[in-house]
């Protein structure tokens, strides 16, 4: 694997959400010796990490995120929706970053008949 691909979930001028499709390049490099190399991409900074779990059946109305985020899903199923009508849906193994954090945001949902758990990747301000 030489790229990790990600959505992402932002905001133009006028407020309005919309998806992207994004990737981070990976590279060769001797990692954690002596172990063998990995596909490594470069770092960015983080500021917080934690975990999330939405309950079967929850709802979050237009609403934009709390912070520049990524979403790792390691369990469930979700839904998000853009203002501009798109709707993507996403489940374990999907990396989703949200970067709206102004105008009128998205809506999302869990639309499996389990929990939905998430890893919080809260970025720098």
């Amino acid at each position: 694997m030489d790229k990790v691909r990600y959505t992402r979930i932002y905001a133009d001028p006028e407020g309005q959400s919309h998806f992207a499709d994004a990737e981070v390049e990976l590279g060769l490099v001797d990692f954690a010796p002596p172990a063998p190399p990995l596909n490594v991409s470069a770092y960015a900074p983080a500021a917080r990490v934690g975990f999330i779990s939405q309950p079967a059946g929850w709802f979050g109305d237009w609403h934009p995120a709390p912070k520049r985020q990524f979403l790792i899903y390691t369990a469930g199923e979700s839904e998000f929706e853009t203002s501009d009508g798109g709707v993507r849906r996403v489940g374990p193994g999907s990396i989703v970053l949200l970067e709206d954090t102004t105008g009128k945001g998205h809506r999302s949902r869990n639309v499996g008949s389990g929990e939905v758990v998430n890893v919080v990747v809260q970025l720098p301000d």
